[in-house]
């Protein structure tokens, strides 16, 4: 059964390799990010700039909870791991994938949308991006499988995760 729930920074490919994922299990794709924006009617950095992160965190909470654990590959918004609670949430969903970018290939795929992310949302973001990283680096590393993400083509990440869990 694929039940696969994707965790990793922002610009790692979560949504991106999870699509593709999807489509090569033949089974749904849900992104958690996606059904934050549907439910409250706003765009994330709205989200963010109206009701602040915290807030933000919460109806992420919210959304992860409700989801129901069936065969799917569900994309994570990169922050979904500070919170202690929703680690037995995600693993109710399945089995969780760490999209370990390094920060250069971060960089170079945020480059263009780095002011449309709140929390990089300034002047010196690049720091930023590795301040988050390296803050939320043992998070991610409690994933049931770690798959580095190079700068690679989109299937040569999906091959590697349907390697690792042998599907």
């Amino acid at each position: 059964m694929a039940r696969i729930v994707l965790l990793g920074m922002m610009g790692s490919g979560k949504s991106t390799v999870g699509r593709a994922l999807a489509a090569r299990l033949e089974v749904p794709f849900r992104d958690t990010d996606q059904l934050l924006e549907y439910r409250l009617g706003r765009h994330i950095p709205q989200i963010f700039q109206l009701y602040g992160e915290e807030a933000f965190r919460s109806h992420e909470t919210s959304v992860l909870r409700s989801l129901d654990p069936i065969e799917a590959v569900t994309a994570t918004g990169g922050g979904i791991v500070l919170r202690e609670e929703n680690w037995p949430e995600l693993r109710r969903l399945g089995t969780t994938v760490f999209l370990n970018a390094y920060p250069e290939v971060l960089i170079k795929r945020l480059d263009q949308s780095s002011r449309k992310r709140p929390l990089l949302a300034q002047e010196n973001w690049e720091s930023k991006l590795t301040e988050l990283l390296e803050k939320r680096l043992p998070l991610y590393r409690q994933a049931d499988v770690t798959v580095d993400v190079k700068d690679e083509e989109i299937e040569s990440v999906v091959e590697e995760i349907v390697k690792c869990l042998n599907l």
